[in-house]
């Protein structure tokens, strides 16, 4: 098991950028693939972005592709999650997730992770 915290949301506008943060700790971090989801007011929580163990594959959500960028730092157990030219669309808790297994294109599905994050509230004004 290994426990996440995210970090970095807030209120921003239209079109600001904002940096997430998701610290990892008690498991072999770079071992996980690490994913990053998202759950808006009346709707399903959604896949954003997912990065292999060793940040070589990625993978996002047409919704956010060449606005958000997903990257990790194995040195400090630590993956981001770069928004820019965010929308209000864009409004919702973001949540980290950790899954122990290879790289795989299932990683858009909730059921591959294992752990997963309280969540930062990331919300958009227009």
């Amino acid at each position: 098991q290994v426990q996440l915290v995210e970090s970095g949301g807030g209120l921003v506008q239209a079109g600001d950028s904002l940096r997430l943060f998701c610290v990892a700790s008690g498991r072999t971090f770079n071992r996980a693939v690490m994913g990053w989801f998202r759950h808006a007011p009346g709707k399903e929580r959604e896949f954003v972005a997912a990065i292999s163990w060793w940040g070589s594959n990625t993978k996002y959500t047409d919704s956010v592709k060449g606005r958000f960028t997903i990257s990790r730092d194995n040195a400090k157990n630590t993956v981001y999650l770069q928004m820019n030219n965010l929308e209000p669309e864009d409004t919702a808790v973001y949540y980290c997730a950790a899954a122990f297994r290879g790289w795989s294109m299932a990683v858009e599905e909730q059921g591959t992770y294992d752990d997963w994050g309280q969540g930062t509230q990331v919300t958009v004004s227009s």
